[in-house]
């Protein structure tokens, strides 16, 4: 994961390849991400003889992109959990006020009842990600966590003081941010390298 996380940092790296690799690092943390869901133990038949198999105890899955930059996210995830339901989170930031406007979101409706994976590939101010988690809260969301890419211990606190129960997945934990509000060293703008725009 981490010779992957050195690939999109490089400038230099491609459009097509820059997605690609936000998708393999996506499908990289799944198997943290749902680390601890709970299991239970069924009967199968092999070829050979019964045996005993684990399953996941009746969670249901969703994966929440803050559009954006969290769609490059998705696929990567849905490749190991592909029964996952897909909600759309969309944010800009206010240039007067600089906080996150709600400008669509779209959820599964038994949003409560489902573990809730909210993707965001950078975790900068931490504003836009603590928003789009207060979003799926009041929309009936219980066990959410975040996944980024890369963070900056800035974004870390917003998060964990707006909600402290909010497990936080990262990648890479970079220095800080500057002042322009971007993630040092970073990778610079994440929707902008997806979707070739800078």
């Amino acid at each position: 994961m981490q010779h992957k996380i050195g690939m999109v940092r490089d400038k230099n790296t491609s459009v097509k390849e820059f997605r690609e690799l936000v998708q393999e690092i996506a499908g990289l943390m799944v198997y943290e991400i749902t680390r601890n869901l709970s299991l239970s133990e069924i009967q199968v038949e092999t070829p050979v003889a019964p045996t005993t198999a684990r399953t996941l105890a009746g969670k249901k899955l969703a994966v929440v992109p803050v559009l954006r930059a969290g769609l490059g996210m998705v696929d990567g995830i849905l490749q190991i959990v592909p029964n996952a339901k897909v909600g759309h989170i969309g944010l800009y930031r206010n240039p007067e006020t600089l906080e996150p406007v709600e400008y669509y979101c779209k959820l599964p409706q038994d949003i409560g009842e489902r573990d809730v994976f909210v993707l965001d590939p950078m975790l900068a101010t931490g504003g836009s990600a603590a928003a789009a988690i207060s979003l799926v809260k009041e929309r009936g969301g219980q066990k959410i966590s975040l996944v980024c890419l890369i963070a900056a211990p800035e974004g870390i606190k917003k998060v964990h003081a707006a909600h402290p129960e909010v497990d936080i997945f990262i990648a890479a934990v970079d220095s800080h941010l500057n002042d322009h509000g971007y993630i040092v060293p970073g990778l610079g703008d994440a929707g902008d390298r997806l979707f070739g725009t800078k």
